[in-house]
C-alpha cells in the first residue's frame, strides 16, 4: 500500500512539472530584446564595410589638371567629370555636356546641362570650361591633358551654359579630346594655380568629394550628386593610402592594408604570390606591331606579305617573351572598342598556306632560299627587320620572329638601332620591316595606319576616300559599316602585322565584393556596388 502513495506522488510530481512547463512555453509571450542597427550588423555573419581603401604611390596632388600621377587620374575620374564620357566599350556619352556639335571642320559647339553645382555649391558655367582648357595650355606638357587641348586655338564663351571650341586644324573624333576633367574657375579666383592651398580638397561635380582626414586624404560619397539615381549607395568613404614606391603598395595589399592595385606588371605572381586575391584583367593601351615599307621592290608583293602573316605565330610571342600576360591583337580596335566586332580573327597561322602564297606568285624555293626571276633579274627574299636595341623585349620578339621566319626559307636579318637611329628609320621609312608600337587613343582614328604619311608607306584610293568620310559620319550603324570595309581591305592588303596587346590587371581583396569591371579608361564601373566584407 506503501509503494502505491508514493507511486501516486510521482505522477502527481510530474504532471505538475509538465503543466509549469507548458505554462512557460505556451501560456506566457516571449520579450525579445530589441537590437540596434548596428548590433545586427555586428552580430551578423557577415558584416557590410562601406568604405575601401585604395593606394596612390608617388602622390603629387589630387588637383588632375596638375598631377602626372597616374593613380590620381584614376581617381580623379569619382570627384571630377568631363564634358564628355566613355563607357564600357569606348563610346561617347554625354557627362557636364547636354549636347555638342562639330559646326565646321574646325569648331565644335557644346552646351552644358543646366542646375548642374559644384561641391561648394556654386553652379557649373561656360567659363569653368574656358578656364580650364585655358590652364591646361598654359601647363603645356606638364599637364597630362596637353594632348587633348593641342589644337584647341581658343574657347569662346557664348552664354553662361554654351562655349564655342575652336581649332587650328581639322581633328579626327575631337569629341574624344573632351574627356578631360573640369575645374572651378570661381574656386581658384585669384589664386595662384599651381601653388595655391586650395589644391588640397579642390571641389568637383562628381560622386565623390574630397575631404581631408587625420592628415590625410579621403573621398566621401556626395549625397547631392546631380546624377544621383540609387539614393542607398553602398559605398560611403574612400580612403587614399600614400607609397613612396609600388613595393610598398604591394606588401600593403598582401597584408591587408589596401582593398586593389592597379598594375601593368608581367610578373604579379613574384611580388603578391598567386593565392589570396582576384585579378580582373583587361587590355592596356600600347600595342605592338610590325609596319612593312610598302615601297619595298619585295615587299610591293601581296603574296610576300600575305606569307610573311601567315607564318608568324603571334601566341608563340606572347607566350615565349610575355608568359602569356599580353593580348594576341589582330588590329588595333580589338582593344575592346565598340565600333570593332570583338573576337574577330584576321590571321591564321599555318606556314603550309604561307609556302602557296610564294608559289602561287612564281617564287621558287632552291638552296633553302626563295628566288624568282624579275625583267631577267633574280630577286630573293632576304628582308631587314629594324628594331630598338635598348627595348629589351622587342629584341627578343625580333629573335623570334626571325626564327620563325627562317623556318620557311625567308631570310632575316636584325638591325638593332640605337634610340636616335630608330627615330631616323621611323622618321625616313627607310625600312624593309620596323618593329614598333604606340600608345593606343581611347578613338576609333586609324590616321596612325591609314592617313598620309602612314608608317607602311601605304596609299589606296578606297581608302582614302573612307577615311575622309568616318570623320563627319554620326550614325553609328554606317560608321560600323565604314570600318568593315576598312578591316577587308586591311585583310586584303595586310600592310602591318599587329602583334599584340599589353594586359592591365586590377587586383582585388577577396573581400571586396561588387560588379568590378576596369577599363583603360575607368577603374571604377559600377562602384556603386561595391563595398568589403
Amino acid at each position: 500500500m506503501k509503494s502505491n502513495i508514493i507511486k501516486y506522488m510521482f505522477i502527481i510530481v510530474v504532471i505538475v512539472l509538465l503543466s509549469i512547463s507548458a505554462y512557460t512555453l505556451y501560456g506566457k509571450k516571449e520579450e525579445k530584446p530589441q537590437i540596434s542597427k548596428e548590433e545586427k550588423e555586428n552580430t551578423s555573419e557577415t558584416q557590410i564595410i562601406t568604405n575601401i581603401r585604395i593606394p596612390v604611390v608617388n602622390f603629387d596632388t589630387i588637383n588632375p589638371i596638375i598631377s602626372r600621377n597616374q593613380n590620381i587620374q584614376d581617381i580623379s575620374r569619382l570627384i571630377y567629370e568631363p564634358l564628355l564620357n566613355l563607357d564600357k566599350d569606348y563610346k561617347i556619352e554625354l557627362c557636364l555636356a547636354k549636347e555638342w556639335s562639330k559646326v565646321s571642320p574646325t569648331s565644335y559647339i557644346v552646351k552644358l546641362k543646366e542646375n548642374i553645382k559644384w561641391q561648394d555649391n556654386n553652379k557649373l558655367i561656360a567659363k569653368d570650361i574656358q578656364f580650364t582648357i585655358d590652364r591646361i595650355k598654359e601647363l603645356n606638357t606638364n599637364s597630362i591633358y596637353a594632348w587633348n587641348v593641342k589644337e584647341v586655338v581658343s574657347v569662346e564663351v557664348i552664354d553662361e551654359l554654351t562655349i564655342r571650341i575652336n581649332l587650328d586644324k581639322e581633328v579626327p573624333f575631337f569629341e574624344y579630346n573632351l574627356t578631360f576633367p573640369i575645374i572651378s574657375s570661381k574656386y581658384y579666383e585669384n589664386e595662384d594655380f599651381l601653388n595655391t592651398s586650395k589644391n588640397i580638397t579642390p571641389p568637383g561635380t562628381g560622386k565623390f568629394k574630397v575631404i581631408e582626414e587625420n592628415g590625410g586624404i579621403a573621398l566621401k560619397q556626395n549625397k547631392d550628386w546631380w546624377n544621383l539615381k540609387n539614393e542607398e549607395l553602398k559605398l560611403e568613404q574612400i580612403y587614399i593610402n600614400k607609397y613612396d614606391n609600388m613595393g610598398e603598395a604591394y606588401n600593403a595589399f598582401k597584408i591587408g592594408n589596401i582593398d586593389i592595385l592597379n598594375t601593368q606588371s608581367v610578373n604579379i605572381e613574384e611580388y603578391i604570390g598567386t593565392l589570396g586575391y582576384r585579378a580582373k584583367e583587361y587590355y592596356g593601351r600600347q600595342l605592338d606591331f610590325i609596319a612593312f615599307n610598302m615601297e619595298n621592290q619585295v615587299l610591293s608583293n601581296i603574296e610576300v606579305r600575305q606569307a610573311i602573316n601567315s607564318t608568324i605565330d603571334k601566341k608563340n610571342i606572347v607566350s615565349a617573351i610575355y608568359r602569356d600576360k599580353y593580348y594576341v591583337s589582330e588590329f588595333p580596335l580589338d582593344f575592346g572598342s565598340y565600333i570593332h566586332e570583338k573576337g574577330k580573327i584576321f590571321q591564321i597561322h599555318d606556314k603550309d598556306k604561307a609556302k602557296e602564297y610564294l608559289v602561287n606568285n612564281g617564287w621558287e624555293y632552291k638552296s633553302k632560299k626563295w628566288r624568282k626571276v624579275v625583267n631577267y633579274r633574280a630577286q630573293k627574299i632576304e628582308l631587314n627587320l629594324v628594331v630598338n636595341s635598348s627595348n629589351e623585349r622587342r629584341m627578343q620578339v625580333a629573335e623570334n620572329i626571325k626564327l620563325q621566319l627562317e623556318g620557311i626559307g625567308i631570310q632575316i636579318n636584325i638591325i638593332k638601332a640605337t634610340d636616335i637611329q630608330y627615330q631616323k628609320y621611323l622618321e625616313n621609312k627607310n625600312y624593309d620591316m620596323i618593329l614598333t608600337g604606340v600608345y593606343t587613343s581611347y578613338s576609333p582614328d586609324l590616321t596612325t595606319y591609314f592617313g598620309k604619311n602612314n608608317l607602311a608607306n601605304f596609299n589606296n584610293d578606297e581608302v582614302n576616300s573612307i577615311m575622309q568620310e568616318i570623320n563627319n559620319i554620326t550614325d553609328e550603324k554606317l560608321l560600323k559599316e565604314k570600318y568593315i570595309r576598312l578591316e577587308e581591305i586591311y585583310t586584303e592588303q595586310i600592310p602591318y602585322i599587329f602583334l599584340y596587346h599589353s594586359k592591365n590587371t586590377l587586383i582585388c581583396s577577396p573581400k571586396l565584393i561588387g560588379d568590378i569591371q576596369p577599363n583603360t579608361y575607368n577603374l571604377f564601373f559600377n562602384i556603386d556596388t561595391w563595398y568589403r566584407e
